[in-house]
């Protein structure tokens, strides 16, 4: 189902006995964000208005709302702990900031339990290659070079798939209700480092030359933040912390990638150094 579908919603609480809700559907891809904004305000804020509602009907124990790091906007300096203000730069952002809001909302109007979390960039296993590590990957092993959208000096913190898992699983049991907590890895590397990276591992060379023969400097998406550091006490008084070391967790996406590159849907067009897709057709209705 969908969660922009009333109707679908509110029978699936009426019929299945739903006590928490760990609310994760979204569009997510940047890039496509800046030339379809209309369908990620649609999804992003009125599906999330849609669970959100349908959810407080039904009185369930908790919700929690997963956003993300960039809803802060970019900071070069400055680390965001989770009272820092909300300064989205792209419509993915700007529309995850929006769902907050009225997620929040809930809370403050009927004390209905809902949580907040702002992760950083998550990667391992299983992630659609429209994403950078499994985009670069992915051409690295059908030997195509990694497409870096301008300078490449944009840096990203990078935490493990099982690190995040455990993540939810601490703000399912330990969260209070009304709290937002941030979900972040000291461990930050630019795009052109991380492209670097994975081209030793995959391509077995450390020649500085040959490294940039694998690389490929594309045009910049229209507004791309430096750095998104986050201040992640919150979560680790809560008693987490990340604990998958970088060296291990790419090593063994990198094998996943090897192995399952083929079972994706439509994969290679996740490649396109933008994304490519169909117009957003509005749905009738409100």
């Amino acid at each position: 189902g969908d969660i922009c579908e009333p109707d679908f919603i509110k029978q699936l609480f009426e019929t299945e006995k739903i006590d928490i809700v760990l609310h994760f559907a979204a569009q997510t891809h940047v890039d496509l964000s800046f030339w379809h904004a209309l369908e990620f305000t649609y999804v992003n804020v009125y599906g999330t208005n849609v669970l959100v509602a349908a959810a407080h009907e039904a009185n369930v124990e908790k919700f929690v709302y997963v956003s993300t790091d960039e809803v802060y906007g970019g900071s070069t300096d400055e680390e965001f702990d989770e009272s820092s203000p909300k300064r989205p730069t792209n419509p993915y952002a700007s529309s995850k900031a929006a769902a907050e809001c009225f997620v929040q909302s809930y809370w403050e109007r009927y004390q209905f339990p809902v949580v907040i979390t702002r992760s950083s960039n998550v990667y391992g296993p299983h992630q659609y290659p429209e994403k950078v590590i499994p985009k670069f990957i992915s051409l690295l092993q059908q030997n195509r070079k990694c497409c870096i959208h301008g300078s490449g000096l944009q840096r990203r913190n990078f935490l493990y798939a099982t690190d995040v898992v455990e993540a939810f699983l601490t703000v399912l049991k330990e969260g209070k209700p009304g709290e937002i907590y941030n979900i972040g890895t000291n461990f930050e590397m630019s795009i052109a480092q991380l492209a670097k990276e994975l081209i030793h591992l995959i391509k077995k060379t450390s020649s500085e030359s040959e490294m940039e023969h694998w690389m490929d400097y594309v045009k910049d998406r229209p507004t791309n933040d430096l750095r998104y550091p986050m201040n992640s006490e919150k979560m680790h008084n809560l008693g987490w912390r990340p604990k998958v070391p970088w060296k291990e967790g790419i090593k063994k996406t990198i094998e996943w990638y090897k192995e399952n590159f083929h079972n994706w849907k439509n994969a290679d067009k996740a490649l396109e150094p933008f994304p490519v897709t169909e117009p957003f057709a509005q749905p009738s209705g409100p």
